[in-house]
């Protein structure tokens, strides 16, 4: 049976649109400025007719790849693909491994760990920056992209709530079933648990890739030479005259992140959903 329009229900729905309408504008002008900047001619934002250039060319990015005397774009591009994709790896195979363990295993510690882990995650990640310094320091990793990728890939494994929400939803009759005919508990994970887990799987994979690949704090604290520089440490060091190349540099560092989201959003509302069902 329809429901009976009404004008106090047209109303709301009114404004209900408008108001989504008004934010999403909010979020999408500074976009849209942004990836019009990128094609401005001048090359200075000092140049602009009020918010947008004044004309409009391709030139800042042929200067962003192939003007590499100063300003090596493609090498900090590389360097962040190459600490935010190994990064990805690793701290995908600690939080799967780590959420497995706490929803499937029951041992002593298991509550006073998960405790433990919640109350470590309330305080601010910027607190530890020191202690981690000088913990590089002393292993002689300051200047190293592999040093980036040890301390993204060790702390992953403190955001496994959602995955063990994930995993807790898989019934456990499953693996007892798999027991019966003589499977181990690596099989029980690695040929039947694995498999049913595709949605947690990209959720892991895709947060764990965009935290290195979009990080400015760390990279700025550990890597001082200019070829090691990841995009978010080398575009802010970009002299403000410079400020289209800033622009493209940066539109073009997020079409991967935007690609990656087309292609998987589906898998992340799965598994953001599923892991949300227990905690």
């Amino acid at each position: 049976m329809k429901k009976k329009l009404t004008f106090s229900r047209v109303l709301d729905t009114g404004i209900t649109y408008i108001v989504l309408i008004v934010v999403a504008f909010i979020f999408f002008f500074p976009c849209l400025w942004l990836v019009l900047a990128s094609f401005s001619r001048s090359g200075s934002i000092y140049s602009f007719d009020g918010f947008f250039p004044s004309s409009y060319s391709l030139d800042s990015f042929k200067t962003l790849f192939f003007d590499t005397t100063m300003y090596n774009y493609p090498r900090w591009f590389l360097n962040t693909l190459y600490i935010a994709g190994f990064s990805c790896l690793i701290s995908t195979f600690l939080v799967i491994l780590t959420a497995y363990t706490v929803s499937r295993f029951e041992f002593r510690m298991r509550k006073p760990l998960m405790k433990t882990t919640m109350v470590l995650g309330m305080f601010p990640s910027f607190m530890s920056m020191i202690a981690v310094y000088l913990l590089m320091t002393q292993f002689h990793l300051i200047n190293q992209r592999w040093g980036l990728i040890l301390i993204y890939s060790a702390t992953a494994p403190m955001g496994y709530l959602t995955q063990k929400g994930f995993f807790d939803t898989i019934p456990k009759v499953i693996d007892e079933a798999a027991r019966v005919d003589g499977a181990t508990n690596f099989q029980i994970f690695l040929k039947i648990n694995l498999p049913l887990s595709k949605p947690i799987l990209v959720y892991t994979a895709l947060t764990s890739f965009t935290w290195p690949w979009s990080d400015y704090i760390l990279p700025k604290m550990l890597l001082k030479e200019k070829d090691l520089y990841t995009v978010a440490i080398g575009l802010m060091n970009l002299d403000e005259t410079e400020f289209t190349r800033f622009a493209a540099g940066s539109v073009f560092i997020g079409v991967p992140i935007i690609i990656l989201y087309f292609f998987l959003v589906r898998y992340m509302v799965e598994g953001m959903s599923a892991g949300a069902v227990k905690g």
